[in-house]
């Protein structure tokens, strides 16, 4: 079970379905709720195949562009603070609508559609969460045998169970809002919105770190 449990501790702590929920629950919250409920089971599925797509076959894709993990992480924490910044900077729409109706809005767009960006890319499983899971696909044992079936099978249960969780929580997103009220709602969304730009600046400087680590020594002592 050590690599389920960090497989699923690694991809829960960055994509954090509960924090994901108040901040989905901002973007969804004038559709209807049947329709808000098919937009979540779709970033679920987008999700799970985003995530076993970057487990398995993200390192044979960054190898055949010639792109290394520590540029990867560099990329998407970029990416991920922007995110974060820029959902810290949005009006705060739960105070302007104190004092409206709420009246849900049907849409003719299919959900798959509204599901795939930005909710699903980059808030859900984005460039953090993608070079997380390229990062533990990249240690999978060599050869055909007993324990690279077993790196299937945990890394699998471990994405299945993330995805379930980001479903159970999004689709229960308006019921967390109104438990925690308009007030809690907004407090959460910006803390989750900080926590998002936190884990980008912490994935690039991951990268960075990394690819500061491989210039030459000789080049500092030169300069």
């Amino acid at each position: 079970m050590a690599t389920f449990l960090l497989a699923f501790g690694a991809l829960f702590s960055i994509v954090n379905p509960l924090s994901g929920a108040f901040i989905f629950f901002g973007a969804t919250r004038e559709l209807e709720p049947k329709t808000r409920a098919h937009v979540s089971r779709w970033v679920s599925i987008y999700a799970f195949c985003i995530v076993a797509a970057s487990l398995y076959v993200g390192a044979y894709v960054l190898s055949f562009f010639g792109i290394s993990i520590p540029v990867l992480r560099v990329a998407g924490g970029i990416v991920v603070s922007m995110s974060g910044w820029r959902m810290l900077n949005e009006p705060d729409a739960t105070e302007q609508r104190r004092s409206e109706i709420p009246n849900p809005r049907s849409i003719t767009v299919p959900p798959s559609r509204l599901a795939f960006y930005p909710l699903t890319m980059p808030l859900t499983t984005g460039p953090g969460t993608i070079s997380v899971a390229i990062s533990i696909g990249a240690g999978r044992p060599s050869g055909f045998h007993a324990p690279l079936l077993a790196f299937f099978i945990e890394t699998l249960a471990a994405t299945a169970l993330l995805v379930a969780l980001v479903y159970a929580f999004y689709r229960n997103a308006e019921r967390l809002a109104n438990l925690i009220g308009a007030t809690g709602t907004t407090i959460v969304v910006r803390l989750s919105a900080f926590l998002l730009f936190c884990i980008g600046i912490q994935v690039f400087w991951n990268g960075a770190a990394e690819l500061l680590g491989t210039l030459p020594l000789g080049t500092a002592g030169t300069s």
